[in-house]
């Protein structure tokens, strides 16, 4: 069984706990227009079987130490269901921490993936169906809320992630909907990331010859979505 894989990062430190080797697979269902890293919505090659990745993988592990591990990425793994169920398993008999970021819009079978993950990161493009619609291009929030349903019959752990962007979300209005969204629908939610938009990915965008939405957006202050995330953090009903 063989992947596409669209590059691999080691002794990663912004994806999850402690050093971690991050795997981004090839290939996405959204449009995102923050996206940073439009080069992996496409299908392309087969290029990692799954004897190959682990072998990857099991390299790295000295440096996982007590919390660090792998984290799976995109694109979006959960379009990679059979053989991310199949890895996991060869990586919990290495008792390897796995931690999964999606924004939930796969290919369904996610039960057994879910009961081996340890940790979510669950990116959120949007609280509302139109929100959603206008940040991601396509009409895929009933699939979204289909995968936070499935998510909370597990005992996962989750860590929420939003991209904040200048005047699309940058305000504690939103915020407040965003801890009230995510209180009512969402359980095991240990903290909440805000990742500031940036504009480090707009030449990937003239090179791929794909029309970017927000070429005239500033990136978000640094210092600004630091404070928005000490304020939604507080919001949050923690279990």
């Amino acid at each position: 069984m063989n992947a596409s894989i669209n590059k691999i990062e080691t002794l990663g430190l912004a994806d999850g706990p402690g050093i971690r080797t991050v795997i981004f697979f090839q290939e996405c269902k959204l449009r995102c227009k923050f996206c940073h890293n439009p080069e992996s919505w496409c299908k392309k090659e087969n290029n990692y079987s799954i004897d190959d990745l682990e072998k990857k993988i099991l390299r790295s592990k000295p440096y996982f130490q007590n919390n660090g591990g792998v984290t799976f990425s995109g694109g979006e793994p959960l379009l990679h269901n059979d053989f991310l169920i199949e890895i996991c398993k060869r990586l919990k008999k290495e008792k390897i921490h796995i931690a999964l970021d999606t924004a939930g819009i796969g290919n369904g079978k996610y039960k057994e993936l879910l009961e081996l993950v340890d940790l979510v990161l669950l990116d959120i493009k949007a609280i509302s169906k139109e929100g959603f619609k206008d940040i991601t291009q396509v009409d895929k929030f009933s699939e979204f809320k289909n995968f936070i349903n499935e998510l909370n019959t597990s005992n996962t752990d989750v860590w929420i992630r939003q991209v904040i962007i200048p005047d699309v979300n940058d305000n504690k209005k939103y915020l407040d909907d965003l801890s009230n969204f995510i209180n009512k629908n969402i359980k095991n939610v240990k903290k909440i990331e805000l990742l500031p938009f940036h504009t480090m990915a707009f030449s990937k965008y003239e090179d791929l010859q794909i029309k970017n939405q927000y070429i005239n957006k500033q990136a978000m202050d640094k210092e600004k979505c630091k404070e928005l995330e000490e304020y939604v953090n507080v919001k949050i009903k923690k279990n």
